[in-house]
């Protein structure tokens, strides 16, 4: 990123909201990772409702805590599955919920008070703000989603959120963390490092796509905890086309709500996706690059092979999951997720390094 900010030919003004804007997507990064903890520790049904302001500050007193309790108390996820819990154990589930929740808040006063420090100080020129405008309502929608989807799991007999709106939280968080990080280089990467090929931004954008595909999948499994249906590699369960794929009716509900059809697609997602990026590659190798797409072109390879043996590795320690314990799968998964980001933002970063227009090129 260093390397990056000295091509940086803008004034001061431009330095100083690239970097505000950097700032912003480190922020995503880490509220994804919480979004997984959260996940991963069973804890985000532990708060009962959307306090936006009022449910800053966590409880403060004993009397406060057990009232808390009370509330999760009433939540089928509790009446069904975690009724051997006490108050330790819910200030454990609580404070996950709580931080993932807090780090949102502190993101939002991050973004507004640099908008009118940046503002300001002039800093912020005019086509800047129709862009922050919808980077605002973004951030906003993403709140939205993610209370729409903690509702899912306090009524009837849910002791978990439902996996689609686990799945739409998560991409819309990725395209929230996307938009950011092209807004920044726009602002970081000066033009004559930018090139024009229509067939390697084409070929990005087919791979983009594929991956927005099983990002949601990634989700799906996450919601599905799908990983343990199937903690054998290199086949399914010892089939390389497993039996029980279409058993739901009607079959197409079978591609989000089968767990070992979600678990084959998003499997062979991977390797697809893994081929693709090889060929994009040696496609991408032949052109006459600029310093910065010489320096960065071998990102999005390294990464996905990494990616792939975490998905892996996440596969095989799945057998060792143990409720409410953290172990060898939940590191797995978190990693995965996170080297998930970073494959997605290689990518983002190679589309704007090829995406130069025409007269540029």
């Amino acid at each position: 990123m260093e390397h990056i900010l000295q091509f940086n030919p803008q004034q001061k003004g431009q330095r100083a909201v690239a970097i505000w804007l950097l700032i912003g997507v480190a922020m995503i990064i880490v509220q994804i990772l919480l979004g997984g903890i959260t996940r991963l520790t069973g804890s985000g049904l532990s708060i009962t409702e959307w306090e936006v302001v009022t449910g800053t500050l966590p409880p403060l007193n004993e009397a406060a805590w057990l009232e808390k309790f009370s509330e999760y108390q009433q939540t089928p996820q509790f009446r069904l599955l975690n009724t051997d819990f006490n108050l330790p154990d819910f200030k454990f589930i609580f404070f996950w919920e709580w931080f993932h929740r807090f780090w949102a808040r502190l993101i939002g006063v991050v973004f507004l008070v640099g908008f009118v420090y940046l503002s300001a100080k002039r800093y912020l020129k005019r086509e800047m703000v129709n862009p922050l405008l919808i980077l605002f309502v973004l951030g906003a929608l993403q709140g939205a989603v993610g209370w729409i989807m903690v509702a899912s799991g306090l009524t009837g007999d849910a002791v978990y959120v439902k996996p689609t709106r686990l799945a739409l939280h998560f991409v819309l968080a990725i395209g929230l963390l996307c938009y950011t990080f092209w807004f920044a280089l726009q602002l970081l990467v000066p033009a004559r490092e930018r090139i024009n090929s229509g067939p390697v931004k084409k070929g990005i954008w087919l791979i983009l796509g594929l991956l927005t595909l099983q990002l949601l999948y990634g989700a799906l499994m996450a919601g599905h905890k799908a990983a343990a249906v199937a903690s054998t590699w290199p086949t399914i369960n010892g089939a390389w086309y497993p039996d029980g794929m279409g058993s739901h009716q009607p079959w197409l509900i079978n591609f989000i709500d089968n767990t070992i059809t979600v678990h084959f697609i998003h499997r062979n997602l991977a390797y697809l996706i893994t081929i693709l990026i090889i060929v994009w590659y040696r496609k991408a190798s032949q052109e006459p690059l600029s310093v910065v797409a010489k320096r960065y072109l071998r990102w999005p390879l390294l990464i996905v092979v990494i990616q792939v043996l975490l998905g892996i590795l996440a596969v095989l320690t799945s057998k060792e999951i143990i409720p409410n314990r953290w172990g060898s799968f939940e590191w797995m998964a978190q990693i995965h997720q996170l080297t998930a980001m970073f494959l997605v933002l290689s990518l983002v970063g190679m589309l704007y390094l090829f995406s130069a227009r025409r007269q540029q090129a």
